[in-house]
């Protein structure tokens, strides 16, 4: 297994930032008590508080598969809370280098 680390950033719809952070910030407990979850922290961005950011660390590429395509969580996010994004403005997968 290889440890897999994802940053991913999202911009709200105007005037739905507050209910985007409190829509991302329920995922974020469930989602660390996740088999083969290392790190899972959402930030905003300090200038711009329409712009969030995931930071995860996974123990494995399954682990986050499992997480992001079955976690009931993340689901429903998906079935409710991204009516509240305008887009994802970047998602990298990265690997540690040192």
């Amino acid at each position: 297994m290889s440890e897999l680390f994802v940053v991913v950033g999202l911009k709200a719809k105007a005037g739905k930032e507050d209910e985007l952070r409190q829509d991302l910030s329920v995922l974020v407990e469930p989602s660390r008590r996740e088999d083969g979850n290392i790190r899972y922290d959402l930030f905003e961005d300090q200038d711009e508080p329409d712009r969030f950011v995931f930071v995860e660390n996974w123990a494995s590429p399954e682990a986050r598969t499992k997480h992001h395509e079955h976690g009931p969580h993340i689901q429903h996010f998906h079935a409710n809370g991204v009516s509240n994004v305008e887009r994802t403005e970047f998602a990298h997968t990265l690997k540690r280098v040192v």
